[in-house]
């Protein structure tokens, strides 16, 4: 590994933020001071770059195996990296479904040889593989998916007998999707009814995917967290009603139940159907400004902990399919920093805030060993960004495989600089550096 020095950059960090050179070694960071002048094998001048640690996000679909033709796990690091996120964690939806240990380690295997960023993968959970999910290795996974909404296959938990054994007996953290499957499936049949299926449209989907479906699913799975004393996760947070559940009167490293909000969720609201139609449409759905403000607010609170992207692209044929057709998701992760750089500019969060809620809390929360803080010793995962660096969103310049974004065409005012993975230099003024692989994360647990 080569060495790599960077000079006079405003270093990000703890809730503070200071001028510092950085000097990485071995992969590590070895040095933190006003000013260092060791010789190194990279030197990268960051006077007025600001330095922060890269974006860990806890909620990515890279779809392989499988889905290769919408997204692959080499497309969509690639696209993480350009977008300052250093390290994933994947959802076990794909084909066939993760839900043994030996289709969790072929997904392993994948990344070790073709992740350009750090890389774990949730361990699925169905009605009928509890033994599997309870092989699962708290050292080297970061948890176990539980989709208590629809989703791919055999991967809706809907036996209350598998749910109690689940939260009972899982042996780390466990991570759901909340959304009550059978009311939303009782407000689909309503507007079918009402409008006929032909005739859906995208503004329909956060009333079909209704706050009711929300709240009913997550506060079930809070009552079970509760009854079960489980490490639960509760993912994409949508309504600003859900955001009630949490607490923010208990340090992160105590909590039991703890929380994700989603950029789309902080960035769009249902005004925004009428230009972007399905291009916005994600489970759960992106609801009112009421919903998308609550949000926010319980973030900058500590009602919520982390903010991440449930990137899931699918390709443009199938976003243009009617409504009903139309699947939900959509790619986010090499635009999320970005996006999250124009909220601070505008005053909605600080850069101390947003790096705690992408980077700090994240590696905390699921006690990831030596990453997620600008700290001697730790594993160098960090992004260089220019916040007076404009940047467009263009097809030409979109690098998940889908090739489409929900920003196409948006100017942000920020721009991603440099980013480092585990020591090594992978991304820097526009353009990737093959460099070989990322790191498997491991857990202090």
């Amino acid at each position: 590994m080569s060495s790599i020095l960077i000079k006079s950059a405003q270093v990000v960090n703890e809730g503070k933020t200071t001028k510092a050179d950085v000097y990485i070694n071995q992969g590590r960071i070895e040095m933190i001071a006003e000013e260092i002048n060791h010789p190194a094998d990279q030197v990268i001048q960051a006077e007025g770059l600001h330095l922060l640690p890269g974006l860990i996000d806890d909620q990515v679909h890279f779809r392989e195996p499988g889905l290769t033709y919408k997204a692959d796990i080499w497309h969509e690091s690639r696209a993480a990296v350009a977008g300052g996120t250093t390290s994933f964690m994947e959802m076990p939806n794909t084909v066939p479904n993760t839900l043994t240990q030996q289709l969790l380690e072929d997904k392993y295997t994948i990344a070790s040889e073709k992740s350009l960023a750090n890389y774990s993968f949730f361990m699925g959970a169905a009605n009928d593989n509890l033994d599997e999910v309870l092989k699962t290795n708290p050292r080297d996974v970061c948890g176990i998916k539980i989709f208590m909404g629809s989703s791919t296959g055999n991967m809706l938990v809907d036996n209350q007998e598998t749910l109690e054994n689940i939260f009972a007996q899982a042996p780390t953290l466990i991570a759901v999707h909340c959304e009550d499957e059978a009311t939303v499936q009782r407000n689909l049949a309503a507007f079918k009814e009402k409008y006929g299926e032909e005739n859906l449209t995208a503004s329909m989907h956060p009333l079909i995917r209704s706050e009711k479906a929300c709240y009913l699913s997550s506060s079930k799975a809070v009552e079970l967290a509760k009854k079960h004393n489980t490490r639960l996760h509760i993912l994409h947070i949508s309504t600003a009603k859900e955001t009630a559940l949490f607490a923010n009167d208990v340090p992160l490293e105590q909590k039991r139940i703890t929380a994700e909000a989603c950029v789309h969720h902080l960035w769009f609201c249902d005004k925004d159907y009428d230009e972007k139609g399905n291009f916005i449409k994600w489970n759960p759905a992106v609801k009112t400004e009421a919903d998308r403000d609550g949000i926010l607010k319980a973030v900058l609170d500590g009602y919520i902990d982390v903010i991440a992207t449930d990137h899931a692209p699918h390709t443009l044929e199938e976003k243009q399919k009617p409504y009903a057709q139309a699947p939900s998701g959509g790619p986010l992760v090499q635009h999320a920093l970005q996006a999250l750089l124009d909220m601070v500019k505008g005053g909605k969060l600080t850069l101390e805030q947003l790096v705690l809620k992408t980077a700090h809390n994240t590696a905390t929360l699921f006690q990831i060993e030596s990453r997620g803080f600008i700290r001697e010793g730790y594993w160098a995962d960090l992004v260089l960004v220019d916040l007076d660096k404009p940047y467009t969103v263009t097809k030409e310049n979109i690098l998940s495989k889908c090739g489409w974004s929900p920003f196409e065409e948006h100017t942000f005012s920020s721009s991603i600089a440099h980013t480092i993975v585990s020591g090594q230099l992978a991304y820097t003024e526009g353009k990737i550096v093959e460099v070989g692989t990322g790191h498997r994360l491991l857990f202090n647990r």
